[in-house]
C-alpha cells in the first residue's frame, strides 16, 4: 500500500527548520528562509516568526543587501562574528564584508 504524504509543516515550524538548518558560520536572507519554508515572498513573515520562536540561530537570517536590522544589530553582529562571519560598521549598521 503506497504512503501517504506528510501533510505539509505550518510556517512557523517550516522556519525554525530551515533557521536550525543554516550551518553555523553561514547566513541567509529573510526571503531565503521564507524559500525554504515552502512561502516564497513571505519574508516578513519570517521576521515576525523569528520574534517569537525559541531556540532558534536568529542571528544567522539577514536582509537581502547584506545588512543586519538596527534593533537587533549590535547582539547579532556579536553573535556572528563570534561564528567567525566576517561583519564591517559599528554601532547598529552592520553588514557583511564584501570581498
Amino acid at each position: 500500500m503506497p504512503r501517504r504524504p506528510s501533510p505539509p509543516l505550518d510556517f512557523p515550524e517550516a522556519v525554525r527548520q530551515a533557521v536550525r538548518a543554516i550551518p553555523r558560520g553561514e547566513v541567509r536572507s529573510y526571503a531565503q528562509v521564507a524559500l525554504y519554508a515552502g512561502r516564497p515572498g513571505a519574508a516578513r513573515g519570517v521576521g515576525r516568526e523569528l520574534k517569537t520562536l525559541e531556540d532558534v540561530p536568529w542571528w544567522r537570517v539577514l536582509r537581502s543587501d547584506g545588512t543586519l536590522a538596527p534593533a537587533v544589530a549590535v547582539e547579532q553582529a556579536r553573535r556572528l562574528k563570534a561564528e567567525g562571519v566576517a561583519l564591517e560598521g559599528q554601532g547598529t549598521r552592520w553588514r557583511l564584508k564584501r570581498g
